[in-house]
């Protein structure tokens, strides 16, 4: 992918990308539904739209020639660290520590990582810390942290409900050192950084909650004009064409929120309470398209020869990953000042 552009069809040309806009990421997200594997997917965007974009908008240029640049080629896999096992929507309750050796130039970090995607691949981690424990939302720093740094422990290759294809670590750092350079962006300025980062991993999320919907509502469409029952295709009872009708109408709906959402977003816009919104929706009709397209394809729709069964545990990740429902759903009533 890194050899055909597709790590960079929306950064920057002087830094290897295709200088697109924020739409052809959309595209990417939407064709890569075909592959059938949601896992794939999901391990491109950690590098399209949640590690390379913080370290563009950050990042020195060094870390920038460093890292987003050979990442943009596909010479370098990348991976983000926030979700620790004892805080995961909860961004602010993590505990991985970053004290700073003043005598020796570098910060020593303890802690742990989990359900870290690309983890057992990646070649360097984004990492969030905790810097100050005593200064609240300004304590956090983010940090670039090669992944053979000594100290760096690849302790568990996780299993999950879905998305197989896609290596998901839990990772420790005991007494890792890393030079002063290693700070991505403004010390005690990562609790904000990341919340920036986290727009874009959310609503680039949406987009493929949505295309994998409507994917899986292809597929199942195709198999209702074709499977009979009482002598006619099941597509041709009411029952199933409403059915198909309902989710019709639902995907439309969250692609043209992701779109609007989109197109803001392209031109400036910073519109988190609708990000969140579209994030939200998206994530929800996605799981309930797949599991409705289940139950259309009967016993078929629960072996795995169809592979209908995989869409539905593929796109549940998409209700928990970067923010829960409750998460978002906490976040939009703030929004309105509740």
């Amino acid at each position: 992918m890194g050899e055909l552009g597709f790590l960079g069809l929306d950064k920057p040309v002087e830094y290897g990308g295709q200088g697109g806009d924020y739409y052809t990421s959309l595209v990417l997200a939407e064709e890569l539904v075909h592959a059938h594997c949601g896992g794939l997917g999901m391990g491109v965007a950690v590098q399209t739209d949640m590690t390379i974009p913080p370290i563009l908008k950050f990042g020195t240029e060094e870390q920038k020639q460093q890292w987003a640049v050979p990442a943009i080629a596909g010479k370098r896999i990348l991976c983000l660290g926030i979700t620790e096992p004892d805080a995961g929507s909860d961004v602010a309750g993590i505990k991985t520590r970053a004290v700073r050796d003043a005598s020796a130039g570098e910060y020593v970090i303890n802690g742990s990582k989990t359900f870290i995607t690309n983890g057992h691949r990646a070649h360097a981690i984004v990492l969030v810390t905790k810097t100050d424990p005593e200064a609240g939302y300004d304590g956090f720093t983010l940090f670039l942290v090669p992944m053979d740094s000594p100290g760096v422990i690849r302790e568990k290759r996780l299993q999950k409900l879905g998305m197989h294809a896609s290596d998901t670590a839990l990772l420790a750092f005991q007494d890792v050192r890393v030079p002063d350079s290693a700070v991505l962006g403004q010390i005690g300025k990562g609790f904000y950084h990341i919340m920036w980062e986290l727009q874009g991993e959310r609503l680039i999320g949406a987009a493929g909650s949505v295309a994998g919907a409507q994917h899986v509502f292809d597929r199942t469409l195709a198999y209702a004009k074709e499977r009979t029952a009482f002598g006619r295709p099941i597509g041709h009872f009411q029952a199933i064409r409403h059915k198909f009708a309902e989710m019709a109408t639902k995907i439309e709906t969250a692609r043209q929120m992701v779109y609007t959402t989109a197109w803001r977003f392209q031109n400036g816009e910073y519109p988190v309470r609708e990000i969140t919104m579209a994030k939200l929706y998206a994530a929800r009709i996605a799981v309930e398209v797949a599991d409705e397209c289940i139950q259309i394809h009967g016993g078929n729709g629960y072996m795995k020869e169809y592979g209908i069964e995989r869409s539905w545990r593929d796109l549940r990740l998409n209700r928990i990953g970067a923010g829960s429902d409750e998460i978002m759903l906490e976040v939009i009533g703030r929004s309105y000042g509740l």
